[in-house]
């Protein structure tokens, strides 16, 4: 496993969410060195979390324009794509550690684009499953 990490949708959002002030500045650190490092990877499925909860969910949501520019932004990063080899992967995750499918499907993702761990904090900080290590970065 490479020293990248992969990003959850959360990290993404609270870069963009005014509301949790403290999240949205350590968000955007977390964004800004993965940019300027190559050491963060996304996936297909949290882009596309991303877009609706930005657009719909979040107290000052994004204009649907500027969604997509940021989307358009964070797709120069590293991205796995969803397919049947990942989605099989992620069933068996799901079934070996009892934690939900759209969970398992990001450590499927950052399996395959060989991360060794996942910013997220919506997973178990500190569980490692199958190899990559869940941290919360907040």
């Amino acid at each position: 496993m490479s020293d990248r990490a992969f990003l959850d949708t959360n990290v993404l959002v609270y870069a963009y969410d005014r509301s949790a002030p403290r999240k949205q500045v350590r968000a955007q650190e977390l964004l800004k060195q993965g940019l300027e490092e190559d050491s963060a990877v996304l996936s297909v499925q949290v882009l596309g979390e991303f877009f609706v909860t930005v657009t719909r969910k979040i107290r000052t949501p994004l204009s649907l324009a500027e969604a997509r520019e940021v989307v358009d932004m964070m797709a120069v990063l590293p991205l796995v794509d969803t397919d049947r080899p990942l989605n099989r992967r992620a069933i068996e995750i799901c079934e070996r550690h009892q934690i939900s499918y759209w969970d398992a499907l990001i450590v499927a993702a950052a399996q395959r684009a060989s991360c060794g761990k996942v910013l997220s904090e919506d997973l178990q900080s500190g569980a490692t499953y199958d190899g990559v290590r869940i941290e919360n970065p907040f």
